[in-house]
């Protein structure tokens, strides 16, 4: 039985106990003509059996009275009761609390990743968000997904459908840094990227494809990058065989091979303006702190993998920066 139907069955349950109520204090007062305190209090003991006696001399006309509604509101009151305790015992009641607060948390975020789907990829995702410190939103549909793998108190998350509009709001999509879709369906994904897209322009969205024919249908969507778990696992596997310490350097690089390497990427204007560089030897980066300049964005997108140092530095570039912890810590700090 799902919420909904359970409330509107309380409801139910609670307006049938009204009758019995008002019956029997009506009753009360026209046959035994006592006060309405004492008519609402003997008719709440009768009706709930608790049988504490009659709380005022009873009539014979009174006594028939009180066989009858008792024999006509015992099932009712019982029936209200056990849906009552159904409603608290299975955790519904409490588990709509623990959405409740779990909302105004997410409403407090900004600058999150929203992961549309916890399967086993949308469970890789949020592995390494949560190694990297950057906070994320987790939207499942399937309950039983979270109950299994999730802490509750320390993950946020909604048990709602990603594709519906309500469930991105909800999640903060106005304010997220990023999407990443893992949901099982390409179609699926496609409408996620879309209907993200149209919410926030500017969001990143990283999404997964099963299928060669969808990574176009979801690059004209709006997603920036679009991953086929199954193609990259087979080239992963080759590498392995073809340049086996290569492939594991780059795991490493990539925090996949648990050592204490860090790879970041700092916009230029950032960096020049605390640094007061012109170039990359002038920024003096691997003296001050000890990390390396191994790549560079350029302004049209292109990369350059170990960048001249003396390359001019312009507006729109993008310094991929190599070090461990302490070092990125540190340049994180001169930044500050």
């Amino acid at each position: 039985m799902d919420s909904l139907s359970l409330r509107s069955k309380i409801w139910l349950a609670f307006g049938l106990i009204m009758i019995p109520i008002t019956t029997g204090v009506v009753g009360y007062i026209v046959i035994e003509q006592v006060r309405f305190l004492d008519a609402l209090y003997m008719t709440i003991i009768t009706v709930s059996t608790i049988g504490y006696g009659e709380i005022f001399p009873l009539s014979d006309a009174g006594r028939v009275f009180t066989i009858f509604l008792i024999i006509g509101n015992l099932g009712i009151f019982a029936y209200a009761i056990s849906l009552v305790s159904r409603f608290l015992i299975e955790g519904n009641f409490f588990y709509q609390i623990k959405i409740k607060r779990m909302k105004s948390k997410i409403a407090a975020l900004n600058n999150h990743v929203i992961i549309c789907g916890f399967g086993r990829n949308g469970q890789a995702a949020c592995e390494m968000l949560k190694f990297h410190g950057l906070p994320y939103v987790i939207l499942e549909s399937k309950k039983e997904l979270l109950e299994q793998y999730l802490n509750f108190e320390h993950t946020y998350f909604l048990n709602e459908d990603a594709t519906k509009d309500e469930s991105l709001l909800a999640a903060g999509i106005d304010k997220a840094r990023a999407l990443i879709t893992t949901l099982p369906n390409d179609a699926d994904n496609v409408f996620v990227t879309l209907t993200a897209k149209g919410l926030n322009p500017n969001l990143l969205i990283i999404s997964r494809a099963s299928n060669s024919s969808s990574f176009s249908k979801l690059k004209r969507a709006g997603a920036a990058n679009v991953i086929m778990p199954d193609k990259i696992g087979g080239a992963h596997m080759a590498s392995l065989v073809l340049r086996p310490d290569v492939k594991e350097f780059v795991d490493i690089l990539s925090g996949q091979g648990g050592a204490d390497v860090q790879l970041e990427e700092f916009p230029v204007e950032t960096l020049t303006q605390r640094l007061n560089g012109l170039n990359i030897v002038d920024l003096n980066i691997r003296k001050i702190t000890g990390a390396n300049v191994i790549g560079l964005k350029q302004a049209d997108g292109s990369y350059m993998v170990n960048p001249n140092i003396n390359l001019p530095l312009e507006s729109g570039m993008k310094l991929i920066i190599l070090g461990n912890t302490a070092q990125m810590e540190s340049l994180k700090k001169m930044l500050l």
